[in-house]
Parts: C-alpha cells; sequence; structure tokens
C-alpha cells in the first residue's frame, strides 16, 4: 500500500497538484468511500474514520456529500 501511496503522491507532484487540493481531492475520497461502506449509517463511516460524528457531519457539509443508500 505505502508504495501505491508513493506512486500516486509523485503523480500529483509531477501533474503541478498542490498540497491543499491534494488533500481535500483525498478527504472527500476517503469519505466517501466510508460512507459507501457504512451503507451511509453516519455513526459506522465516522467510527470507520476515526472521527466524531459531528465531524463527519461537516466535512459532508464542505464537501456536499450525501449518504449513500
Amino acid at each position: 500500500m505505502r508504495e501505491k501511496l508513493d506512486q500516486l503522491i509523485d503523480e500529483m507532484l509531477a501533474r503541478g497538484v498542490h498540497y491543499p487540493d491534494a488533500r481535500q481531492a483525498i478527504e472527500r475520497r476517503f469519505i466517501s468511500r466510508a460512507l459507501a461502506r457504512s451503507k451511509g449509517n453516519l455513526g459506522r463511516a465516522a467510527t470507520l474514520l476515526g472521527m466524531h460524528r459531528n465531524t463527519l457531519s461537516r466535512k459532508m457539509d464542505i464537501y456536499r456529500l450525501k449518504r449513500s443508500a
């Protein structure tokens, strides 16, 4: 997994992606995947992510994410 992450970071740097944009893209995708895995259950998704449910809700608002069914 570490090797794949290194490759992704190298590719992003080569394409000129700045840190704030990369962080937001990864965070948004990470949250989306946790929501999908938990079938939209915010409590379970928050546990998967290691964050409080309220924090997850705020980040969902920021990234305009909806619960997946």
